[in-house]
């Protein structure tokens, strides 16, 4: 029986009201200090994988301005204006570079801002890359076209080849009377009131007239007209880069377009560009009309400031 006894008390908190509750206390602090420990395991753990995730997010944004970078590396161009402008854009990106390599500790906030830069910096690099395409496929169109008439002059004043020159000329003949013309082309700028405005300020559209001639071996039915504008800098309005239509085996963006049922006489059309609250700016604006894969048409004019 006293063994039994001391093994009980051996159990106990203490003897005395004091002893028990101060022992007690010693026990209830330990348990706090063992969940304190462990929570702040825990929240240091959650904390370096957070840190882990920012930083791979920081790696991301980097390796995408790197990208940016070596796509304006490869965009040229002989336009002094817009080489200009890729010039200003490049040295963005380098900046935002170095901006992101000396931050030690990046926060979800800046992540979220420069997430957002880039993508604009991309779209805009885009934008780019379109006009750059435009101006040199157009040289190439022209290179083309000058290639030709040398070839076609060589060939003419070879004899030995004179039958299947006479058989060629015979053929564009044919070509060339099937094609359709526009006449009476002619370009202006309109202000909101759809009258004509001839300064940059005043104008919020540009108005193209034409007549498509009267041609009885023109194939007829729906046709499209495409207009391609460019502005003194020889930049080409476009609202989509998705805006593009054959010519010559290629994809060419336009400005606008006008769809047409054409029955072989005489059609009047126009054709709108609306610069959605943009300015425009004063200068010599080209306008080149295509039909059927053929050009049929080129005017300019000018708005004054």
């Amino acid at each position: 029986m006293d063994d039994f006894s001391s093994k009980k008390k051996g159990f106990s908190l203490g003897e005395t009201d004091k002893e028990r509750r101060n022992n007690l206390i010693i026990i209830l602090l330990s348990v706090l200090l063992v969940i304190v420990v462990a929570v702040f395991v825990v929240q240091h753990n959650e904390n370096k994988k957070l840190l882990n995730a920012l930083n791979m997010e920081k790696a991301s944004i980097q390796a995408d301005l790197s990208s940016l970078m070596v796509n304006y590396d490869s965009l040229h161009t002989n336009n002094e204006s817009l080489q200009s402008e890729l010039s200003v854009a490049q040295t963005k990106v380098k900046d935002m570079i170095q901006e992101v390599q000396q931050i030690k500790e990046v926060s979800y906030g800046q992540i979220a801002q420069y997430r957002q830069e880039v993508t604009t910096m991309r779209n805009i690099m885009k934008n780019y890359i379109i006009q750059v395409d435009s101006l040199n496929r157009r040289n190439e169109i022209l290179m083309a076209e000058n290639s030709q008439v040398k070839q076609d002059f060589a060939q003419s004043v070879n004899k030995n080849q004179q039958l299947e020159e006479e058989k060629g000329h015979l053929q564009e003949k044919i070509k060339m009377a099937a094609q359709l013309e526009a006449t009476e082309l002619t370009a202006t700028g309109i202000n909101a009131r759809g009258k004509e405005a001839e300064s940059a300020r005043r104008a919020t559209q540009i108005r193209i007239s034409l007549v498509l001639s009267k041609n009885v071996t023109a194939p007829r039915g729906e046709k499209v007209i495409y207009a391609r504008i460019q502005n003194p800098n020889q930049l080409l309005f476009q609202k989509s880069s998705g805006d593009v239509f054959p010519f010559e085996d290629l994809k060419i963006p336009f400005s606008a377009k006008r769809e047409v049922t054409y029955e072989g006489n005489a059609l009047p059309v126009n054709i709108f560009w609306d610069n959605e609250g943009a300015e425009f700016i004063p200068g010599e604006y080209t306008i080149d009309i295509f039909a059927d894969g053929n050009n049929i048409g080129t005017t300019k004019f000018t708005l004054k400031r």
